[in-house]
Order: C-alpha cells, then structure tokens, then sequence
C-alpha cells in the first residue's frame, strides 16, 4: 500500500471541484486544456516533487504549490479527465502510472511512456502532422552512451521515436497543431526521448508553449512565444488528448 501527500497551494478541494464541475460544460478538449491549464499559470516551478525511488518507497504525490514541466501536464491531464476532486486523484494514477498501480517502476518516467500506457487518453500525432518532414529514430530509453542508467531501478526499454526538425515547423505544419495539443521538445541525448514538456496553446495568429520552466528569469508556468522557444530546439513530438469517459466518483 503506498501513502499520499496533498499540496493543493492556491487551491482548495471545493475549489478543484468547481473548477472542474466549470469546465465540464465547455464543449471542446481544447477549450476545457486551456481553461484548466490557465490556472495554473504564475505557478512555481518545482523540481523533485514526487515521493519515491529504488529504495524510497513511492508516494501519490498532488502537489499543487510548485510543478515541473512533467507534473503539470500530468496534473492537467488527470483534471480534464474528471468530473470531481476524487475522480481527479483517481486518473491521476493512471496517467502517472501503468495501469494504475502506483509504484516507482510503474511509474511513466519519459513521455512516450504516455503513447505506450496512456493510449486511451492520447494519440501521437507526429507523423501525421508532419508527413514527410518527421524524422524517425530507434533509441534505448534510460541508458547513456557509457552504458550507465539516468534512472537507476528502471529497466531500459527500445523504442521508435517520430520527431518533427525544428527547422521544419513551418505555417501548414504549425496549422494542424491544436491547443492542447502535448509538446515534447525532442532530445538527442542517449537515453532520452524529450528534454521538456509543455501545452501547445494557439490565440488568435499567435501561438504559444505553456510550460512550467525552469528558466533562472522565470521560474513558474508561463507562455512563451512557440515558434521563438523551438527555434533553437532539435525538434518536438506531439500527442493529442482523445474523447475521453470521465471518472465518475
């Protein structure tokens, strides 16, 4: 049996239930990811806020008064899956977690672990957004070049990874991108699938990255101009969230 720590910090139960009760009347998963997730601007980035490793038993972890870029998007992703508080701690496990079963080895540790565990709350839509321009490559998550683990206690896994080249997101390609969307800034690096996370939100002609960054200026979940802060970036995956048959309790 595991333990749980709630930190809700600005936030209250009551008010995490109205928020999502809120939003559940918005009629698109766009809208109800931008509403949810604009709440969480102004957050303090946090690192290191989940309980639990090889030896350190795992805790559910709700930590609401500094997130990551990885627990931000768990968060609102088990919150857009939810009618209620409790119905949120519940798809909190099984999105941050295969099948469920709250433990550091089960826990989704890399972002493609959502293709693999999470394919009934999202889809990678890289390949499809785009075509000819992405890339494919085979790598081995969670081993480095020397052959050492980033993840001690986690076993390696070989997998096909699909990346759009930054240099190649150009306007039909940022046009078939939705707000919502789930950003995965691809890396290079030996055992990694993606550097960073974030949620592609789309105003007007403008498009922006909402992400809890680390940045020593920023430190918190903001917008960042998209087409600015991927300039410079290897490349993204995106995955998109599906209908989705919320919680009941």
């Amino acid at each position: 049996m595991y333990e749980t720590q709630i930190r809700l910090g600005k936030f209250s139960q009551d008010e995490i239930d109205a928020l999502i009760v809120r939003y559940s009347s918005i009629p698109n998963i766009s809208d109800r990811i931008d509403f949810l997730s604009r709440r969480f601007l102004e957050i303090s980035y946090r690192e290191s806020t989940l309980i639990g490793d090889i030896v350190i038993p795992e805790e559910l972890v709700v930590n609401l008064e500094g997130v990551d870029c990885f627990t931000l998007i768990d968060y609102i992703e088990a919150m857009r899956l939810s009618e209620s508080f409790s119905g949120f701690m519940d798809n909190l496990k099984g999105v941050r977690y295969k099948s469920g079963a709250v433990s550091f080895e089960n826990r989704n540790h890399f972002l493609t672990d959502w293709k693999e565990f999470n394919s009934g709350f999202v889809h990678d839509i890289t390949e499809e957004v785009g075509g000819l321009k992405a890339n494919k490559i085979l790598k081995i998550l969670n081993r480095k070049e020397d052959g050492s683990y980033l993840i001690p206690g986690i076993a390696p896994v070989e997998r096909e990874i699909s990346y759009i080249p930054s240099p190649a997101i150009d306007g039909p390609i940022l046009e078939k991108i939705r707000t919502g969307d789930y950003i995965g800034i691809y890396s290079h690096a030996a055992g990694l699938d993606v550097s960073h996370v974030g949620i592609f939100i789309r105003e007007g002609e403008k498009s922006y990255l909402r992400h809890a960054s680390s940045q020593p200026e920023f430190r918190k979940v903001i917008d960042q101009d998209f087409q600015e802060y991927i300039q410079n970036k290897s490349g993204i995956i995106i995955f998109r969230p599906l209908m989705y048959y919320p919680h009941p309790s």
